[in-house]
C-alpha cells in the first residue's frame, strides 16, 4: 500500500499537481497529504463535497446522474475527479463517494466506496470497494486506498505531465 509521501514525491517527479473531491472522508485524503513536509509543491487543493448538491454546484457532476444513480456511484466518482482537477487547475484529481454507515444510504450498503483518479481532459481510473468495520475504520480505509490508486496511475503513466 503507497503512502502519502511516496505520491507526492511521483508527482513533483512528474511536474504533476493533485487536488481531491471528497464525499465520506470529510476532509481526511487532504490531511493526509499535507501531513508530509513539501505537499505544497503538489497539492493544489480541494473540495469536501458532503451534500450531494455541492458534488453538482462545485464539482459539475450532472444533476440527472445524481438524481438518477444517487451520490455513491463510480459515474459520479470520475465527474468528482475530473471536476476538481478542472477546478483546480491540477493534473489529477482524486475522488472519492461512498457509505460510511451506519445506514445504507441512496440503496447501496455500508462499506460501498467507489474512488477515482481523473485528469482535465476525464481520463479515469477507478476502483470499487467493499469495506467493512466501523464508520471510521471505512473511512481510514479509504484514504489508504484512495492514495494507493493515485500511486498506481502515476507509475503507470511515466511520462511527463505539467500542471
Amino acid at each position: 500500500m503507497a503512502d502519502a509521501a511516496e505520491v507526492l514525491s511521483l508527482l513533483v517527479r512528474r511536474s504533476a499537481t493533485l487536488a481531491v473531491a471528497e464525499s465520506l472522508t470529510g476532509g481526511l485524503i487532504g490531511a493526509r497529504i499535507t501531513s508530509v513536509s513539501g505537499a505544497s509543491r503538489s497539492f493544489r487543493g480541494g473540495v469536501v463535497s458532503y451534500a450531494t448538491d455541492l458534488k453538482h454546484t462545485l464539482l459539475g457532476v450532472p444533476e440527472d446522474l445524481l438524481r438518477r444513480e444517487g451520490a455513491v456511484h463510480p459515474e459520479v466518482a470520475a465527474a468528482m475527479a475530473t471536476g476538481v482537477a478542472r477546478l483546480c487547475e491540477a493534473t489529477y484529481g482524486l475522488a472519492v463517494t461512498g457509505v460510511a454507515g451506519p445506514e445504507p444510504q441512496d440503496g447501496k450498503a455500508v462499506g460501498t466506496v467507489y474512488v477515482a483518479v481523473g485528469t482535465r481532459d476525464g481520463e479515469i481510473s477507478a476502483r470499487q470497494l467493499r469495506l467493512n468495520g466501523s464508520r471510521e475504520r471505512i473511512r481510514v480505509e479509504t484514504v489508504d486506498e484512495a492514495i494507493d490508486l493515485l500511486a498506481s496511475v502515476l507509475k503507470e503513466n511515466k511520462g511527463e505531465h505539467t500542471g
